[in-house]
């Protein structure tokens, strides 16, 4: 027998959209495969009878194959302007519980104010793991209706000339995912408001908000289409991981905080780089490159035969190394590194993420 509680769900969202084109959304088969369920799951299998009495149903499949069925009956169909429903799973944990969804689209501003109310939850625990996937599910809806695609609810915050934002939109553009930049300075409020430490860069997609660029790229990988930023092997991922944790870990200190930024932001005597700083982290460095000299060998990439996460890190790195007073020494006794490099330069990823000064 079941005995939902009065646990219930109200979400809203504004689309760019006219609102008989959200409603058809929520009512064509075509509409329901292109962006129900939360990022990463597609629909390969939804019917659909838009009319009182009529029956839904849609299957939603993960990347590692799982499969989740969900259907129910519509109760009310008032195109464009309001539509009910119930929602039941087959399986899963809430098998047999039927809840109800109500949803109203009213017109505002050039697009659509969607409003939905979802009751009948059986506890809070299951409210809101719905309110997770409702949230990410009307990311897609947006992205499928707004003119601005993806870059309507993805946000990248941070300084452009900062190297982990940059590297953070080389993955996005190696995606092919459409985002919308929003410049913020360090522990500034829009970045606060996301990172807890103040870094950048900070990323929303919605109401989903991360923070470090290994996360907001996994995120992106899982949730998006497009080419893989990791490696499809288990050796080849685990160096991916390896060189991701080698270079924040060391590279970043020596060759960005210690070697670039004293040169940008000088912390010597007088206002002038301090040449001991410099000269320990030029030190460090060139063991570094030897080091990633030998890792690339005769490849292009860090791990495996594409470009992974770890290429999209250090680029940036390497391109203001290069630009310093001793870069062309410390880059000529490593013709595979520079090789390498020339590679991924002529990539879009990076010719259109070029900073125009340094950070």
């Amino acid at each position: 027998m079941n005995a939902p509680g009065n646990f219930q769900l109200q979400l809203s969202r504004f689309i760019r959209a006219p609102r008989e084109k959200v409603f058809d959304a929520f009512v064509t088969e075509a509409g329901m495969r292109a962006w129900m369920g939360p990022r990463g799951l597609r629909v390969p299998e939804a019917s659909v009878d838009a009319r009182p009495g009529g029956l839904w149903r849609v299957v939603m499949l993960a990347r590692d194959g799982s499969r989740f069925a969900v259907s129910g009956v519509y109760r009310e169909v008032a195109r464009p302007g309001r539509l009910v429903f119930t929602w039941k799973w087959e399986g899963g944990p809430m098998p047999g519980v039927e809840t109800l969804i109500e949803v109203d689209f009213t017109s505002r501003e050039g697009g659509t104010e969607l409003r939905m109310r979802h009751t009948g939850f059986p506890d809070t625990a299951m409210r809101d793991s719905h309110g997770q996937g409702w949230g990410s599910s009307f990311n897609k809806l947006t992205d499928l209706l707004d003119p601005r695609g993806s870059a309507a609810t993805v946000t990248l915050l941070g300084d452009p000339r900062s190297t982990y934002v940059r590297t953070a939109r080389m993955g996005l553009a190696e995606k092919g995912v459409a985002y919308t930049l929003q410049s913020a300075a360090p522990h500034s409020p829009e970045i606060l408001a996301v990172h807890p430490f103040g870094r950048v860069p900070a990323f929303r997609d919605g109401e989903i908000a991360l923070f470090e660029t290994s996360a907001i790229l996994r995120y992106v990988e899982e949730s998006f289409d497009g080419p893989s930023l990791f490696p499809g092997t288990i050796l080849y991922r685990a160096r991916c991981e390896q060189w991701v944790s080698a270079l924040n870990a060391y590279c970043y200190d020596a060759m960005v905080r210690r070697y670039v930024l004293q040169y940008v932001f000088p912390k010597g005597a007088d206002g002038k780089p301090d040449r001991g700083v410099i000269d320990a982290a030029v030190k460090e460095i060139a063991a570094q490159l030897a080091t990633l000299e030998r890792a690339y060998g005769e490849g292009d990439f860090l791990a495996g035969p594409a470009v992974s996460l770890a290429d999209l890190l250090l680029a940036p790195m390497l391109a203001y190394v290069e630009q310093m007073p001793e870069g062309k020494h410390l880059l000529d006794p490593v013709p595979n590194l520079r090789r390498a490099q020339a590679v991924i330069r002529k990539r879009e990823s990076f010719t259109q993420t070029e900073p125009s000064h340094v950070q």
